[in-house]
């Protein structure tokens, strides 16, 4: 079985970082025990030099969407520069992070899993032909629209979706056919694996 949600602009939620230092629209979520969260996607605006939050026992991976690029000092390692378009870089949530901003305000996806529940592949990829998702059992996949358009073949109840929109797939089970998509533009694709599933 599979099921898609299609989630617009005003399905999101902006808010203040936890450490009070930047803004974020989350676009998804999975909740987990009390108050916390299996996993959460989400796009940060980046205005100052500061600070990240911190999430113990969090795997992050944080993805430049526009802007002029970011600097990352992780713990003691030396600093990471992000500066292309869907370049991106992983760490643990738990690690001090210090960003400086290279050369103004940035806008980055951040993706966030909770270490021992979900693995997660973070993709940015042309929507040029085709793009096949094939059914894999307790596998969530979001495509977020970054530019242009997607359609879903085989599913003419399901709008255009357009730029800044997600679409959020759940496989429970395998076999069957793939889902298609097709459009112009570009995507960046997130799969969540939860670990344990069959």
């Amino acid at each position: 079985m599979t099921v898609l949600r299609l989630l617009r602009t005003h399905d999101y939620r902006r808010m203040a970082w936890k450490n009070g230092g930047g803004i974020t629209t989350e676009i998804a979520r999975r909740d987990g025990a009390g108050d916390t969260f299996d996993w959460r996607i989400s796009i940060a605006e980046i205005a100052q030099d500061g600070d990240f939050s911190i999430f113990p026992d969090i795997d992050r991976e944080l993805m430049l969407l526009d802007g002029g690029g970011v600097e990352l000092t992780i713990g003691s390692d030396g600093p990471v520069a992000l500066t292309q378009r869907y370049q991106k870089h992983a760490f643990p949530g738990e690690a001090p992070v210090s960003c400086h901003l290279l050369d103004g305000p940035t806008r980055d996806f951040n993706l966030m899993v909770r270490r021992g529940r979900y693995a997660a592949e973070l993709l940015a990829r042309p929507i040029v032909g085709t793009q096949l998702l094939f059914p894999t059992p307790a596998t969530t996949w979001l495509v977020f629209v970054a530019g242009g358009h997607v359609l879903v073949n085989d599913h003419s109840d399901l709008p255009r979706i357009e730029t800044g929109e997600t679409l959020q797939i759940e496989f429970t089970q395998s076999g069957g056919a793939p889902l298609v998509l097709n459009g112009a533009g570009e995507i960046v694709l997130v799969k969540l694996r939860e670990l344990g599933g069959t």
